[in-house]
């Protein structure tokens, strides 16, 4: 599959016409095999075929809809308990604790910030979301579309630690400001996602990030600088289609999402390609024929495959010497660039949004320095030179995830070694070695253990937050985990 869309569905929209003016029918036919007939299959519909075609094409590029519209729900209306996001529209949700083994969720949770997760409705009015002076405490907010880009940041690394508030907009809002209210980028589509991160270092420090947290403010603009005024809780969000009982589900939730926030004008072209399916702003997949329903099935079963695929591989990621492999460098703003695959499969299958790399750059480890997969039965060293360890003006870790995306559970409940893991210890030329295995290294070594699981395939990400040049450039080679023996 190819990198962007356009290019593909334009040729296949319009190209071909052009072509068939200049030779004859049979001279663009593909070379036939021995025996190759011209025709379907007995039963198939070139309806139905057609339909599979470009269904794929619209599900890696629709996916983000699809997730968004799900968690937008959830989020919103489904209580499941303390530690999962439950909030009203235009409200924060502030984690209560540090993501533990417990959580089964996926979504590679860190274990260096609390989150704080809101989902605004910019269809009415703009939204103001108001900041404390935060000290020198990193935090930051990240402020993504329906079709999980970014479109702003207010944090530490964009604002400073000062106190402000800031206008968050929607994509067609015409008004002005009250004073000392910073208007932000507007947002692509009418509904927006804030994803928070306030530093933490270790448990002890919960209840001052917490205080931090709970100064985030959301104000509709309507109620700005009203007395005592409290934003109303909305949980008014619809329901995505239940693909239990529906093949179609999600080809209406992302008709209906898209709907609701539509894609880029700058994607017009391929909207139009994927309406001769039933799919896109103010489609109905009913209103198709049953061989175009047959085939957008089937297209979504295969596109969801290759999403999923594609979240397990190395697609569009630097590899580097010892196994280490850079997140793509169109993170966080994939659409600019009509990298949609990345944008359906890597960053938001995997974790919903992505951060620019201006304020992070993660790097994955699946393999050992001699490209074995990394296995929980196994021992492994991971040793930084003085001058190698990284680059990054925020603070940087080391975090062990099972397969299922999740923490591995472990006797002393560690998931991730950093910068500010309380006890770690330099080796005495200033360097710095890691232990990842299953089982205790000894006493003496024990502060630099990063626990893997017996039996467990694993891998690691390296999380660097305002990263500097040389991650910035790809440059940056972290050290590559050496096996030892048992």
């Amino acid at each position: 599959m190819m990198r962007s869309l356009r290019a593909p569905l334009t040729a296949l929209a319009f190209g071909l016409s052009f072509l068939g003016s200049l030779s004859p029918a049979h001279a663009l036919a593909p070379v036939p095999e021995p025996g190759m007939q011209y025709v379907l299959g007995k039963g198939v519909d070139w309806r139905e075929e057609y339909a599979y075609a470009i269904g794929i094409q619209a599900y890696v590029f629709g996916y983000p809809w699809i997730y968004g519209a799900a968690m937008r729900y959830q989020w919103t209306t489904q209580r499941i308990n303390d530690d999962t996001a439950y909030m009203p529209v235009d409200h924060f949700w502030h984690a209560p604790r540090l993501v533990t083994a417990k959580w089964r969720d996926g979504g590679t949770p860190n274990n260096d910030t609390l989150y704080s997760l809101a989902w605004v409705d910019l269809s009415r009015e703009p939204v103001i979301l108001s900041v404390p002076d935060t000290g020198d405490r990193y935090y930051t907010i990240e402020l993504t579309g329906m079709d999980s880009d970014n479109f702003a940041y207010v944090g530490q690394r964009t604002n400073g630690n000062k106190a402000g508030s800031y206008a968050i907009v929607g994509p067609n809002w015409k008004g002005s400001l009250p004073r000392n209210v910073t208007a932000l980028p507007a947002s692509p589509t009418p509904w927006a996602l804030l994803w928070g991160r306030t530093l933490v270092s270790g448990n002890e420090d919960i209840p001052a990030a917490q205080a931090v947290m709970h100064q985030y403010q959301l104000t509709p603009l309507s109620l700005w600088g009203k007395k005592n005024a409290s934003v109303p809780e909305r949980r008014d969000v619809w329901a995505p289609a239940d693909p239990a009982t529906d093949p179609l589900a999600h080809w209406k939730t992302m008709n209906r999402a898209m709907t609701e926030n539509p894609p880029a004008e700058r994607d017009a072209m391929l909207m139009k390609v994927f309406a001769t399916v039933g799919v896109g702003p103010g489609m109905d997949v009913n209103k198709m024929d049953e061989p175009t329903r047959r085939g957008l099935i089937r297209a979504a079963r295969e596109g969801w495959r290759i999403l999923n695929a594609t979240a397990a591989t190395a697609y569009h990621m630097k590899t580097l010497p010892g196994g280490w492999r850079y997140s793509p460098t169109t993170f966080g703003r994939t659409t600019l660039a009509d990298d949609f695959l990345v944008r359906g499969g890597l960053q938001s299958m995997i974790g919903l949004v992505a951060n620019d790399p201006e304020e992070s750059i993660y790097l994955n480890a699946r393999t050992d320095t001699q490209g074995s997969m990394l296995d929980g039965g196994k021992r492994y060293v991971m040793h930084f030179a003085r001058d190698q360890l990284p680059d990054a003006k925020a603070f940087w870790s080391i975090t062990m995830y099972g397969y299922d995306r999740n923490f591995i559970d472990n006797p002393i409940d560690r998931y991730a070694l950093g910068d500010r893991s309380p006890g770690l210890r330099k080796d005495p030329d200033g360097g710095l070695t890691i232990y990842v295995q299953a089982d205790s290294p000894g006493p003496d070594r024990e502060s630099n253990w990063l626990p893997s699981g017996q039996g467990r395939s694993f891998y690691l990400v390296l999380r660097t937050y305002i990263p500097g040049k040389s991650l910035l450039d790809q440059a940056y080679v972290p050290p590559g985990l050496v096996e030892v023996a048992q």
